[in-house]
C-alpha cells in the first residue's frame, strides 16, 4: 500500500469514528452523520448499552471508561490544541496523530487517547452472529499461519507490555498485518513515535482502568475476554479500506 494510499486510508476510516453523541444514552445507535473533522472534538456513542459485554466486561467499568476517561482525553486535546491549527493542518484526528511526537506530550496523549479509544468502542461489540470476511480471514492465514496464532500474538503483546498501553493489529503501507504493542496512548498511525506504524484495524486496551474492577490483576483472564468480543464485521471492513484504498 504505497504512503498516499495510506493516509487518505487513514483519513476514510477515522471520519467515521467523529460521531455527534446522541442526547444522554449510549445505548442507542452510532448515528452514520460524522461531525466535522474540526474541533472542538466530542464523545462519540459508545453504541450500545454499558451492560451489553456482561460478564466480559462490567457496566461499572464501561461506563467509567466511556464517560470519564474517554471524555477526560477529549476535553484536554480540545484544551491543548487551543483554537490554532496543529503544525500548520486542518485538525482531523487522524493528522492530529500522524504528526504527534516527543515535542508535545499533551496532544500526542489525548490526540491518541481520543482516537484509540474511539476506535475500542467499535472494535468490540455484544453482537457474535457476524464473522470475518473471506479477505481478512486469508490474510490471517498467509501472514500468522492461522486465527489461533494471532490470538496468541496478540496475547503476547497484550500481556507483555509493561504498564499502561495498548496491543495492536495492524496494516503495514506495504499492506502486510502485524501485531504489535505502545505505550500509554500512542498507536501505529504516530509515524513519528513508532517503531512499526501502520493503520490500525483491531486494538486492545491495557490500562487498568480497562479491566481493574473486575479482573485485578489478571490482565490474562481480561485479554482472553477482549478477544472473545471482536467485531469482525468492523474489523474486515476496515482491512479492506486499508488494503484497497
Amino acid at each position: 500500500m504505497k504512503k498516499r494510499t495510506f493516509l487518505k486510508t487513514a483519513g476514510i476510516l477515522g471520519a467515521g469514528i467523529l460521531l455527534q453523541p446522541l442526547a444522554g444514552c449510549a445505548s442507542q445507535a452510532i448515528q452514520s452523520t460524522p461531525e466535522p473533522l474540526l474541533e472542538p472534538f466530542t464523545l462519540p456513542p459508545l453504541g450500545y448499552a454499558y451492560n451489553a459485554l456482561e460478564p466480559a466486561i462490567d457496566a461499572t467499568t464501561m461506563e467509567l471508561h466511556h464517560s470519564k476517561h474517554h471524555a477526560a482525553y477529549i476535553d484536554k486535546l480540545n484544551k491543548a490544541l487551543s483554537g490554532k491549527p496543529y503544525k500548520g493542518t486542518g485538525r482531523s484526528l487522524e493528522e492530529i496523530c500522524r504528526l504527534a511526537d516527543s515535542t508535545d506530550a499533551a496532544v500526542r496523549n489525548n490526540g491518541g487517547g481520543h482516537y484509540n479509544h474511539s476506535m475500542f468502542w467499535k472494535w468490540i461489540s455484544p453482537n457474535k452472529s457476524v464473522g470475518i470476511s473471506t479477505g481478512l480471514n486469508d490474510a490471517i492465514i498467509k501472514h500468522f499461519g492461522s486465527m489461533d496464532k494471532l490470538k496468541l500474538q496478540l496475547t503476547e503483546a497484550a500481556k507483555n507490555r509493561f504498564g499502561s498501553g495498548w496491543a495492536w493489529l495492524s496494516v503495514s503501507e506495504g499492506g502486510a498485518l502485524f501485531v504489535s504493542s505502545t505505550a500509554n496512548q500512542d498507536n501505529p498511525l504516530m509515524t513519528n513515535v513508532v517503531d512499526q506504524p501502520g493503520q490500525p484495524i483491531f486494538g486492545i486496551d491495557v490500562w487498568e482502568h480497562a479491566y481493574y474492577l473486575n479482573y485485578q490483576n489478571r490482565r490474562a483472564d481480561y485479554i482472553t475476554a477482549i478477544l472473545g468480543l471482536i467485531n469482525w464485521e468492523i474489523v474486515s471492513k476496515q482491512y479492506e479500506l486499508a488494503i484497497n484504498k
